[in-house]
């Protein structure tokens, strides 16, 4: 089962040696998942800062600096697994140095239907 692992914290949680030693530790994990075939895809984010929001209302395009909603956790990076259940996405989440300063959302991803093949 694959599931999307949400990384949410406060972007002032981590000082700049702290946030290289969280991505080493995370892409030690990574390498460890890949070589077991769990790993499909993970990185971090850009600051809040730096996003901008889109909406359509009314066939209208709406764009707005900033993220959709304002928290004292930020999405600050995700993971993308493929394991055998929600208990070992669980023990995966758990390793991850964001776990101890913000939270780990864990989501299943939804399978999308079968795409009929088209012929060229």
């Amino acid at each position: 089962m694959k599931y999307m692992l949400l990384i949410y914290g406060a972007e002032s949680a981590w000082n700049e040696q702290e946030r290289e030693d969280c991505m080493l530790e995370s892409m030690a994990i990574c390498d460890e998942l890949e070589a077991q075939g769990k790993w499909i895809a993970s990185s971090p984010l850009h600051p809040v800062s730096s996003a901008t929001s889109l909406r359509i209302r009314d066939g209208k395009r709406q764009i707005t600096d900033g993220p959709f909603a304002e928290t004292t956790e930020q999405l600050g990076g995700y993971y993308i697994i493929d394991v055998e259940d929600l208990d070992e996405a669980f023990a995966i989440a758990e390793r991850l140095p964001p776990a101890k300063k913000g939270t780990v959302e864990i989501r299943p991803l939804f399978p999308l239907p079968t795409k009929p093949k088209t012929k060229v």
